[in-house]
């Protein structure tokens, strides 16, 4: 019995903070891994500008991000699929130290469809309430957009983390 498939708005967050043979620097390959997207068959809606970020945990270099609103035909675990090829593509590794240099990182934020959890995967991502460098781009596109536990709107996390 095949899937049921549809059509549902993700808000991804996009990260970089190291060079790629290819595609250059971290906000080349930000700008690169938007056209991998679509190249992947993910529709990029809208697509924040790019923003410089310091660094979490042992990496010293600065991060570039992004966020960008797309249209996926199928569940979340189906969109983490592909953007973990597309992370490969661009030479990511799934082995090592967390927060630790990388090529391109993307997460799925938020999805028209609510909540969802399964193994591997918590949509809103468990962390993106405490982090300015995936609120300040991803209110720039989806302002209005709620986040399905507190209730509260992208530009209200975005406001309550830059006061605080």
């Amino acid at each position: 019995m095949a899937a049921s498939r549809w059509t549902s708005e993700y808000l991804i967050a996009l990260g970089s903070n190291q060079r790629h043979h290819r595609h250059g620097d971290p906000r080349q390959v930000i700008e690169a891994a938007l056209e991998a997207l679509a190249e992947a068959g993910i529709k990029v809606e809208r697509a924040s500008r790019i923003i410089t970020s310091r660094p979490l945990g042992p990496s010293r270099r600065a991060y570039a991000n992004a966020a960008a609103v797309v249209l996926f035909e199928g569940a979340p675990p189906e969109l983490l699929e592909v953007l973990q090829h597309i992370e490969a593509a661009f030479g990511r590794r799934r082995r090592g130290q967390a927060w630790s240099a990388r090529v391109l990182d993307l997460d799925i934020v938020l999805w028209s469809g609510g909540a969802w959890a399964a193994p591997g995967l918590v949509v809103p991502h468990v962390r993106f309430r405490t982090r300015d460098f995936v609120l300040r781009p991803a209110a720039q596109i989806a302002g209005d957009w709620r986040d399905p536990l507190t209730g509260l709107t992208l530009r209200q996390l975005s406001a309550r983390i830059r006061r605080s």
